[in-house]
């Protein structure tokens, strides 16, 4: 077997006339300069001969986890290790009797194949996370801050490790060093620590989810979530600005989240008409027959009420309250399975307000202000059948 080391230091030294106090280390450079060569020459090859396969490949294609492996460059940092795996032996064959040196080459290949390690486990964490957000029942979860949390600890464990390999200690000696600073480290760590903390409380207590409606009691946010990191809640509020939210604030701030509302049957409407008092009256039976003719819909209400005794048939507004809930009953926009209460409350100095209570069924926002407001108007124009004024304030 040829001794590199001799051949090269024949040719620096017989053949070119290099002195040998710079012959000794040209040599050294020259041969770990051809290591690092054939490494890099070694991985692109393999990297080239990776990506042909991928392209060809149509069965994996079709794999949902082939798409975000490859989005994520799994195969190409899984590849990287194949050239540390080489300048882990080409030292043996180029400096087989300088120990030392191959022991220093061995420490800084092994950091380098600690950083591929890192690397290929964070496109695991990314992968995964890709498929769990394109996944139609779990991509509202806020997993997104936990994972960002694993990757603080893996980077930071794996720093701990790399520096150990190449200064030749124990991670434990590191990490006694470290714990006299602990405190600084908490200090500049902070945010990420409460983030990645919060970010379990919000997953465990499913306290909000990507699309959920919230409402900051300090206005600072009125919108849908976005996004969900370990530093920051995205908020897209209703004028399409963006708010940014620290999750701790959520864990430790009362706020409003509106999605009991846009998983229910439907979206709840309460507003009062006013009525002036001035024109509330007595209703004889030939007025209310009157009424029945003009609005053949209540015969049926009426008849059921009379026959129950009810006085609310007895007034114009009673019958007035009676027409709204069995016009809200029929009507195609409000649910009928959910509460519709027409109720009347106390007189104030701007009229006899009568609440309406119901829920429409559409709960998109623009689609539910037109359908309520629609469903107003309506008894609004139909008070004067009634006999009833709106109160306004005199000009």
């Amino acid at each position: 077997m040829i001794d590199i080391v001799k051949w090269l230091d024949a040719l620096l030294i017989d053949k070119l006339h290099i002195n040998p106090e710079i012959a000794e280390p040209a040599n050294t450079a020259l041969l770990i300069v051809a290591m690092l060569l054939i490494a890099i020459g070694t991985n692109w090859l393999i990297q080239s001969l990776f990506r042909w396969f991928t392209k060809r490949s149509k069965r994996l294609a079709k794999s949902k986890w082939h798409h975000f492996l490859v989005k994520r460059k799994l195969g190409h940092h899984l590849l990287l290790l194949l050239p540390g795996l080489i300048l882990y032996i080409l030292p043996y064959i180029a400096f087989g009797t300088n120990t030392e040196l191959i022991r220093t080459l061995h420490r800084f290949d092994i950091a380098y194949m600690l950083i591929v390690v890192i690397m290929i486990l964070n496109a695991l964490l990314m992968s995964f996370l890709d498929f769990y957000m394109a996944s139609g029942k779990n991509r509202s979860r806020p997993l997104q801050s936990l994972i960002q949390g694993l990757q603080v600890i893996l980077y930071f464990v794996g720093a701990i490790i790399i520096v150990a390999v190449i200064i030749d200690k124990s991670p434990t000696v590191l990490l006694t060093g470290l714990g006299a600073s602990a405190a600084v480290l908490m200090l500049i760590f902070k945010d990420s620590i409460l983030g990645f903390v919060a970010g379990v409380q919000l997953a465990q207590n499913d306290m909000i989810k990507l699309g959920d409606w919230i409402q900051m009691p300090d206005g600072s946010a009125n919108g849908n979530v976005e996004e969900i990191t370990l530093n920051t809640v995205k908020v897209r509020n209703w004028d399409n600005t963006l708010s940014m939210i620290p999750p701790y604030t959520l864990v430790t701030t009362p706020f409003k989240n509106w999605r009991g509302m846009t998983e229910s049957g439907g979206r709840r409407a309460d507003k009062c008409i006013y009525i002036d008092v001035n024109t509330l009256e007595i209703y004889t039976p030939d007025m209310v027959g009157d009424i029945i003719k003009a609005v053949p819909a209540l015969e049926a209400p009426i008849r059921k009420r009379q026959a129950e005794g009810s006085s609310e048939i007895s007034t114009n507004v009673g019958i007035y309250r009676l027409y709204i809930e069995t016009y809200l009953r029929t009507h195609p926009y409000v649910n009928p399975g959910l509460d519709i209460i027409v109720t009347q409350k106390e007189a104030t100095a701007y009229g006899l307000p009568i609440e309406v209570y119901f829920f429409t069924k559409e709960k998109a926002w623009a689609v539910y202000e037109r359908q309520q407001s629609d469903i107003f108007d309506h008894l609004i124009s139909m008070a004067p059948e009634f006999g009833l004024r709106l109160y306004q304030l005199p000009t």
